[in-house]
């Protein structure tokens, strides 16, 4: 008896359990703490793999975002080392709003925004800003979205993308996206060398022009030059580190927002006092001012009549005598304001635009202007001309540049704090911010400067002056050297941010070819990626011209905008679980909106452009398709085809094929070796050569236990099926059952493989070879089992013997046919299946020959005609022949012969020996057997037969006679005396056996069987393929292994044979 115990008094002082205790027996020091906490004692066996809510959240408390560029994703990646490296973090507004309004007011702003007024007029200016403006606000509430549905890593927008499309489209778009960044940053380049070469010291410029047609092209060859001295210092700093970008963007963002005060103030100014930069015209058209001082032809100085410097510029010499231009003789000079101010009305005549050919003078349309008559010199004089030709599918181009950078915040995500929310609060405002900025400047550019200046891209008619500076308060130089200070710190953020996309990219291994890139510094910055943007950063800058990079990149940044919408709409429409956005202001509508604004400012800024942006973007897609890294994502993409699937199952399920659609849906029974490898890969050629990739395929096989003792071996099976449908081309699904027994198991596959109405409508199976010679009678059971529920599920039925012997994907059979014996029609599969096959490369070559068989009382001349009818209806090429079978007498070989195998049946039925003595006394009555028939006098054509059916079971039945096991001679007495002693109950006897009559309807089918094939073989035996039809298994299931026999005798003396058993529906039809 036990002591009288409190219920804790197991417990000694120290809490450790005693030897006393009812549930927890004597346990080592280390494993004491494991039960600490533990009144979970009920789910311990699965902390394992599902860890306490407790530790998980813990966890997540102290979840670290990483810095960017290591290892940043979420998926455990084998063979990957993770280092983690802790980078300064940053809040919104410096990590995200900051970046955001800098990469947005760039270069354009400052350098293209008046001209972009001046040519597009005000009101085409302000819907080209509104477009561009509403497209990034709506990309940005879809990006607010996606970025606030878990956590983002570093790769900001390709993440998002990637993660919520899939790889494919997070590939082809992430590198959209970078190649748009990297060309970003050469355009920003390009805007610094601008301001450097034309505003600041245009006297440092390399090459100089020696006539005025070879300015332009003096220009870009400067531009190449300084950009890549400028492309290499930028690069090195980003080397040296992005937290002295960071550092650095703060300065030049302060240059930027002293820019845009300095305009501001510069436009309330005008309203009282406009500045006074006078431009000169001659007629109506503008001049370039910066070779003469006065805007007059002529001076009085001393009384005395002088020519001025202007009229050096249109005239032969300096004399009043001189040969002058014809225009300039007839038009007077004059002096206007270049700001008229913002009360001055200017706003009127800037409303329309002013587009036109490159080389057409910039005119003020209102002044009073003589024609002349020669227009051969406009070139050589100092007029101010149109560079490019203009028209407002090119404004749209050049401007949207300039909304772009809208994902500078997202990506630099890994550095944020809490960029779920931080991306959409300082994404959403910094927009907000800019596109009041532009819609404002737009306005008061308009209102407060004159046409012709706003039309003068490059200052040329306010003393070479920046245009935007002239409107600036104090000086024009608060503006210049604002702008070269904020296109610095552009191109800077942008050649920091698409290394580090690209090593995101990288790092993902979904596309091979760019591993290298992954790698960096010690410290995670994107040594070798950098490297690359740096080059394709040079292509931009080899370019050289502004307003032909800005579109390129414009089409990357859309492509890149119409899948962040994308993406959106499709999660929302989905309504995943998943989809949990902390950010609540989104609608699928607007991303949609967001999608079609992006697709359709594609088009209209560059069709060209925008159609070789989506092939670039779709070979980049195909080729991750074909060679990526399998990846499983979540995506989105993934989700829309459950959907779509789920939407054609459901439609599909609401009737039956037309005979037009039916195709061969499979279901390929397979059988496996010990090692679970497949036994018999020909049939998954067939299959493939059958399908041609086309229809549904279900390969599936059964393994004999239970589900919870064979869960592994199932798993490895399916993964062995795989592997070989991989590598004879299958494709179809997989699917290993494990079952009580392997009956079972066939049965439930036909029962219940497929789904909805993607079922198999026909099953694929090998003929089972040594049926005769197995140990138990399973295998051919089975078989014939399996036959009578395809019957009776109506599904039709391939039995395929000598599979072994299938040509495989990698033969060509160069010639040869594919014999068809049409005895009974039972819906057409058997003219249809060598048609299928012949779509495949392996029986391309092969003709296909059609034998009917006619009986006694048939006309076969007629029958021959109908058939050739009807296969011409059928639209199928095939000969034609038919074969007559006589009613002749049952041979003794076919009567000897069926009564062997009622012998042989009954004698396995009655004797339960081992399996050597049912060897032995099977071939004893063989032996007898062949001894009798030998006896009677047969004719030379059944000799001929039987022997051709006999030889190969001769040669079993003589390799089990020699068999060193076998040393007993039998003899029938031997046989009873055998049998007499394993058998206790009297029963009939083996004499009696051997006095067997064989039952009529028996010798009536083997008659067929032996007829049937002596045709076929005649016919047939060097053939690539013979399809014969399948007869049914007798309805008593008595005769099963008789049935056997049959089918056996039928398919005797043939290489490769096909069993075809119809559905019971019309599968081919002769309509159209």
């Amino acid at each position: 008896s036990f002591p009288t115990m409190s219920p804790f008094s197991w417990l000694s002082v120290d809490d450790t359990p005693r030897e006393s205790s009812p549930f927890i027996n004597i346990i080592d020091q280390d494993q004491e703490n494991y039960y600490d906490g533990k009144n979970m004692a009920l789910f311990e066996e699965e902390m394992e793999s599902n860890p306490m809510v407790s530790s998980l959240l813990n966890k997540l408390a102290n979840y670290t975002n990483l810095t960017q560029g290591v290892t940043e994703h979420e998926e455990y990646e084998e063979g990957v080392t993770k280092v983690r490296v802790k980078g300064p973090q940053m809040g919104t507004f410096i990590g995200v709003y900051l970046p955001c309004m800098q990469n947005i007011l760039g270069v354009i702003l400052f350098l293209r925004l008046t001209w972009i007024v001046g040519t597009a007029g005000i009101l085409e200016s302000f819907a080209v800003v509104v477009m561009c403006c509403t497209c990034t606000m709506l990309t940005a509430i879809s990006m607010s979205a996606i970025a606030t549905n878990g956590v983002v890593p570093a790769g900001g927008s390709y993440y998002m993308i990637s993660r919520s499309l899939g790889p494919e489209f997070g590939g082809a778009v992430g590198l959209c996206f970078y190649l748009g960044t990297t060309f970003a940053g050469s355009m920003y380049i390009l805007g610094t060398i601008e301001i450097l070469l034309t505003y600041i010291v245009p006297n440092a410029a390399v090459f100089v022009a020696e006539t005025k047609e070879d300015e332009s092209v003096a220009l870009l060859n400067n531009m190449r030059v300084y950009g890549t001295c400028c492309l290499a210092l930028m690069a090195l700093v980003v080397f040296v580190g992005v937290k002295y970008v960071n550092k650095l963007s703060l300065v030049f963002l302060a240059c930027v927002v002293l820019s845009i005060m300095a305009i501001y103030a510069g436009v309330i100014k005008t309203a009282i006092e406009p500045p006074n930069f006078p431009i000169c015209l001659l007629g109506n058209r503008s001049l370039q001012n910066h070779n003469f001082e006065k805007c007059m032809k002529t001076e009085e100085r001393n009384n005395q009549t002088h020519t001025t410097k202007l009229w050096d510029l249109f005239c032969d010499s300096p004399y009043l005598n001189a040969t002058c231009d014809d225009y300039f003789i007839r038009n007077n000079v004059t002096e206007i304001q270049g700001i008229p101010g913002l009360l001055s009305g200017v706003i009127k005549d800037n409303l329309w635009s002013e587009y036109g050919p490159s080389g057409m003078l910039v005119e003020k349309k209102d002044q009073l202007s003589v024609p002349a008559k020669d227009k051969s010199r406009n070139i050589n004089l100092p007029y101010v001309f149109n560079d490019i030709s203009t028209f407002f599918t090119l404004i749209v181009g050049i401007y949207f540049p300039s909304v772009t950078g809208i994902m500078a915040g997202s990506n630099r995500s890994g550095d944020l704090r809490d960029a779920q929310r931080s991306i959409p609060t300082g994404t959403i405002l910094a927009i907000a911010t800019t596109s009041f900025l532009y819609m404002t400047c737009v306005v008061l550019f308009g209102a407060c400067i004159e046409g012709v200046v706003l039309r003068d891209k490059f200052g040329d008619s306010v003393k070479k002056n920046l245009v935007i500076g002239t409107l600036a308060w104090p000086s024009p130089w608060v503006i210049v050297i604002g702008s070269f200070f904020s296109c610095c710190g552009a191109g800077l953020q942008s050649l920091t941010g698409a290394p580090r996309l690209l090593q995101a990219i990288a790092r993902d291994g979904i596309v091979p070819f760019l591993q290298v890139f992954g790698h960096g510094k010690a410290n995670g910055e994107p040594t070798w990626a950098l490297l690359m943007t740096a080059g394709i950063c040079e292509i931009g800058i080899l370019i050289a011209s502004l307003d032909e990079v800005a579109p390129i990149l414009s089409m990357f940044f859309l492509m890149c905008y119409l899948f962040v919408n994308l993406a959106c709409a499709v999660q929302t429409l989905l309504g995943t679980p998943n989809w949990r956005p902390r950010f609540k202001f989104y609608h699928w509508t607007l991303s949609f909106l967001g999608m079609s604004l992006c697709l359709s400012l594609m088009f209209i800024c560059s069709w060209y452009y925008a159609l070789v942006a989506m092939c670039i973007a779709g070979c980049i897609y195909k080729y991750i398709e074909y060679r990526g890294a399998e990846k499983e994502w979540g995506d989105g993409i993934r989700g829309l085809s459950l959907n779509a699937a789920r939407y054609a199952l459901i439609r599909l399920e609401e009737a039956p094929p037309h005979t037009k659609n039916w195709r061969p849906q499979l279901l390929v029974l397979l059988k496996l070796d010990s090692d679970l490898g497949v036994k018999h890969p020909r049939l998954l050629s067939l299959t493939t050569q059958l399908k041609a990739g086309k229809g549904l395929t279900i390969v599936s096989s059964v393994l004999e236990g239970t589900y919870m003792s064979l869960g592994a071996q199932a798993k490895t099976a399916e993964q062995n099926v795989k592997a070989a449908m991989h590598s004879e081309r299958t494709k179809g699904f997989c699917h290993v059952v494990a079952s009580s027994n392997l009956r079972d198991g066939f049965s439930h596959l036909i029962q219940s493989a497929g789904l909805g109405g993607m079922k198999h409508n026909t099953v694929l199976m090998a003929w089972p070879g040594a049926w005769k010679q197995a140990q138990d009678t399973y295998p051919w059971k089975n078989f014939i089992e399996t036959v009578r529920e395809t019957t009776s599920a109506h599904q039709a039925l391939l039995v395929a013997k000598n599979i072994d012997r299938f040509p495989s994907n990698q033969d060509r059979l160069g010639e040869g046919t594919i014999d068809v014996w049409w005895i009974v029609h039972d819906g057409g599969l058997l003219m249809l299946l060598p048609f299928l096959l012949r779509q495949h490369k392996v029986w391309r070559k092969c003709k296909m020959r059609i034998f009917s068989v006619a009986q006694m009382d048939d006309n076969s001349i007629q029958m021959k005609k109908d058939l050739q009818m009807f296969l011409y209806q059928l639209r199928l090429n095939a000969e034609v022949e038919v074969v007559e079978m006589h009613g002749s007498d049952i041979s003794a070989f076919t009567y000897e012969k069926t009564l062997v195998m009622e012998q042989r049946s009954q004698m396995l039925k009655q004797m339960q020996l081992s399996r050597n003595e049912r060897e032995r006394e099977i071939q004893s009555i063989t032996d007898e057997s062949r001894s009798s028939i030998k006896r009677k006098s047969l004719n030379s054509t059944a000799q001929l037969i039987h022997d051709r059916n006999t030889k190969s079971h001769a040669n079993l039945n003589n390799k089990a006679a020699v068999s060193p096991e076998h040393h007993m001679t039998w003899t029938k007495d031997k046989l009873i005396a055998e049998r007499n002693r394993n058998r206790a109950e009297p029963n009939m006897g083996v004499k009696d056996l051997f006095n067997l009559k064989p039952n009529q309807s028996n010798v009536r089918r083997m008659h067929t069987a032996v007829k049937l094939n002596e045709v076929v073989v005649n016919k047939s035996q060097g053939a690539q393929l013979v399809l014969l039809n399948m007869p049914g298994p007798p309805k008593n299931k008595g005769g099963d292994e008789n049935y056997m026999e049959f089918l056996e005798v039928l398919m005797d003396g043939l290489d490769r044979v096909l069993l075809v058993r119809g559905g019971g529906r019309e599968v081919i039809t002769i309509y159209s």
